[in-house]
């Protein structure tokens, strides 16, 4: 016990090394990601999918309101800070009435929602079926109560672990949740069919809290019965939770839009949607969130203290270092989407059809992917400044814009489901740069000049990688590799990422991007991963963001 105790209370202390444990942690669960979405499109037709993805509209729509508003916003920069003013008794009072606050709140939104879950159903869902609105109310139903109270507690103990620099139990959270919705599926589906699957977000969702358990009692959590509306810290965390929370209602505005015009273009397009989304969300969630929730802590720390070159240098090297990964894997998905979609979702339930519309819907999202993982980053380096209005205004006008073009494309175009991801992926670009215009203007330190020319050259190096893959994709194809079995789509998709991802490695070292030896640092960590959890770097970042070690 002794020794669990010591291996979940280890602190992160630098960018690289919280990274470093929350990308491996978000690899894993991402791939048992889409290991859950395979298995699924194996046992289940896409259209009976369909209504099992539009269930989570409604209990996600309640999970975002009440939890991530709190959390990301203002909840772990002002417990960051009573915790670093060593006010720890504080901190707990803080967060218990918190939990309080949100679990009252929980209930009141709850209670009407699942006496009237039919009627909202139709409402998001008007090209369901009448037999679809109730199977996915009976989802919906299950889910609020089973899925959303217990990560709403979770995702509190989560904030106050990354406050406290230990990230490897937060991280690991979420992989025990997939492992529980994959654990059902496998042994559930012959008795349960479909329900299956949503009985597993319900275990899942109780090992996400439980897994946090041993790193919580290592810090000594202490859970108080208290309702403290009066302390400062509480008043503190409700004035910057309100336009955060603002903000997320309009997104999931966005978000149901999404659902409503994929509903009416079918069933079955509301799984290509989520298929291709969970796909793009790999990425995004490696380099960009991952490094976002590595980085906040110390943002928070640093907008603390008044540290503003400790401020810039993380950020900087933030922003390089999710590029440097992301900006290949755009390109990879854009040029292989067919290959990556039938490697994945392949299956005899899961046709030809499905699989082209998946790919063109995946190259859509993945011309932002760049956008979509900067811009975490950006909207923690506000939050830590203790501004949450600033994100929130830009977020009202990019998602409203992007509402604007998904009706567009959809109802007046009468294009494709693809075109839902091209309007995610314009405004989300959008939303980036007037992050990036305001914040330079907001702390008068961050520009162009000081994230340097890496940004160019990985963009260059990219594309030229573009034709590096594109080239074997066409000669192999058929000519040397059978893509009609597995084993030749993997020969070709392994052979032609080999020469894609070479290609791009020479090129930024021949361009001398110094993100290049922080990704050696990385593989030299794969080797020794004891030392990725347990042996963080010490040091944060270098100058001037002009070698990145995040």
């Amino acid at each position: 016990m002794k020794r669990i105790f010591s291996f979940f209370s280890k602190k992160q202390t630098s960018v690289r090394s919280a990274a470093g444990v929350l990308m491996s942690m978000v690899l894993v669960s991402r791939i048992l990601g889409l290991v859950r979405d395979r298995l699924l499109a194996s046992r289940f037709d896409p259209e009976l999918l369909g209504v099992y993805f539009a269930a989570f509209r409604i209990p996600n729509l309640v999970f975002e309101l009440l939890v991530m508003g709190t959390l990301t916003a203002a909840f772990i920069p002002v417990f960051t800070k009573y915790v670093a003013e060593n006010k720890e008794d504080d901190a707990w009072r803080i967060s218990s009435t918190l939990i309080h606050v949100c679990t009252i709140l929980f209930a009141l939104f709850s209670l009407p929602l699942l006496f009237y879950t039919e009627a909202v159903c139709r409402l998001i869902a008007p090209g369901f079926t009448g037999q679809q609105i109730i199977q996915m109310s009976e989802f919906t139903r299950f889910m609020i109560i089973f899925q959303v109270f217990p990560l709403l507690i979770g995702n509190f103990f989560t904030g106050i672990l990354q406050s406290y620099n230990l990230f490897f139990a937060p991280a690991a959270a979420p992989v025990i949740y997939n492992i529980g919705i994959i654990i059902a599926i496998v042994f559930f589906t012959p008795f349960f069919g479909i329900w299956a699957p949503v009985m597993g977000v319900g275990i899942g969702a109780v090992l996400f809290i439980c897994i946090q358990i041993p790193s919580l009692m290592a810090i000594g959590y202490t859970h108080k019965p208290v309702m403290d509306l009066s302390h400062e810290g509480v008043r503190e965390v409700g004035k910057l939770m309100v336009p955060r929370t603002v903000g997320l209602a309009v997104s999931q505005v966005d978000t149901t839009v999404d659902l409503v015009l994929s509903t009416l273009l079918g069933a079955r397009m509301v799984t290509i949607f989520q298929f291709a989304q969970h796909l793009q969300m790999l990425p995004v969630g490696l380099f960009g969130t991952s490094v976002a929730q590595a980085a906040f802590p110390i943002l928070s720390q640093a907008s603390a203290k008044g540290d503003n070159d400790l401020f810039k240098k993380t950020l900087i090297s933030g922003i390089n270092q999710m590029l440097f990964f992301i900006m290949p894997m755009s390109v990879f998905f854009i040029v292989f989407r067919i290959p990556i979609v039938r490697l994945v979702f392949g299956a005899s339930r899961f046709d030809w059809a499905a699989t082209v519309l998946t790919g063109m819907t995946l190259s859509a999202f993945s011309i932002s992917l760049f956008a979509q993982s900067i811009s975490p980053l950006l909207t923690r380096a506000f939050f830590a400044l203790y501004d949450s209005l600033t994100p929130v205004l830009i977020g009202v006008v990019t998602i409203s814009f992007n509402a604007f073009l998904s009706i567009f494309f959809v109802s007046y175009l009468q294009y494709p489901v693809w075109s839902l991801g091209l309007s995610t992926s314009i405004a989300s670009i959008l939303n980036t740069i007037l992050l990036s215009v305001l914040l330079s203007r907001k702390i008068k330190l961050f520009g162009f000049r000081d994230i340097g020319w890496s940004p160019v050259k990985m963009t260059i190096a990219a594309l030229i990688m573009g034709v590096a893959l594109y080239i074997p994709l066409k000669l192999f194809d058929q000519l040397v590799f059978d893509t009609t079995r597995i084993s030749g789509l993997v020969l070709l998709t392994g052979v032609s990422g080999f020469i894609g991802i070479s290609c791009y490695l020479f090129f930024v070292w021949v361009f001398g991007v110094s993100e290049l030896r922080s990704f050696l640092t990385l593989l030299d960590k794969v080797r020794r991963p004891k030392q990725v959890v347990l042996e963080p770097a010490q040091e944060v970042v270098n100058n001037g963001g002009q070698d990145s070690t995040s």
